[in-house]
């Protein structure tokens, strides 16, 4: 069989040397091209939003995944079913609140300021730009959707009781530095009995923010707050 007269011959063809290089540009544009984040942050970043802005039981899986630009089958792999999302999300935000403690209470210069820095961190949760707008603790939110035993709840629990251990730890340092009464050999369950109080407050105060959408409930708590420190 005669070949193709309307193939190029091997002359005709570009090797590797007689090619005209491509210009460094697109090679530089190839190697700076952002890297694309693994499923799981996608994932886990989508439903935080969603988890939040419309319920952990109104959010389904399709809707999870279609939000995080991922395939259903991207979700099975990392996480071995929806509750365990779920837990994720939970320590998630869990962190994420101790980021914005840590960040407060590095700049805290006396003791009384580590105890209002529990607060700041608060005012900073409710000051995120959220896109369907605040709606108070989300790890309480969760909560209150999961049945009574279930591991998202004690989870829930286990950072409230962390918030108010840390206000414990600080009001003890602070009135340690006290004279007085307040410096007495129970000044530690007066600091924890204080923090139990302040915690209250607190939640009362996020649970009241979540309701009206802004962060003046919190201001009034931390001024509160304050008054009270003053007092001991």
């Amino acid at each position: 069989m005669s070949a193709d007269a309307s193939a190029p011959s091997a002359a005709a063809l570009p090797t590797a040397s007689s090619a005209a290089p491509l210009p460094a540009a697109a090679f530089a544009s190839a190697a700076t091209l952002p890297a694309r984040r693994p499923a799981r942050q996608l994932l886990l970043e989508a439903a935080a939003r969603l988890f939040y802005a419309q319920g952990v039981g109104a959010t389904g899986i399709d809707t999870i995944t279609t939000e995080a630009g991922v395939a259903k089958k991207s979700l099975y792999n990392n996480f071995a079913s929806k509750a365990d999302l779920v837990a994720a999300y939970l320590e998630a935000r869990h962190e994420e609140w101790l980021d914005l403690y840590r960040a407060r209470v590095a700049i805290a210069a006396t003791t009384a300021e580590r105890v209002l820095a529990v607060f700041d961190a608060y005012l900073d949760h409710a000051n995120f730009a959220y896109e369907h707008g605040f709606r108070g603790c989300g790890l309480l939110n969760a909560a209150a959707e999961l049945p009574v035993g279930h591991p998202g709840r004690l989870a829930v629990r286990q950072h409230k009781e962390e918030v108010e251990h840390l206000l414990a730890t600080h009001l003890a340092a602070h009135l340690a530095g006290r004279p007085g009464p307040a410096a007495s050999p129970d000044a530690s369950e007066r600091s924890s009995g204080f923090a139990q109080h302040l915690s209250f407050l607190l939640e009362g105060a996020m649970a009241r923010a979540g309701l009206e959408g802004d962060d003046a409930s919190l201001r009034d708590a931390k001024r509160i707050a304050q008054q009270m420190l003053a007092g001991l």
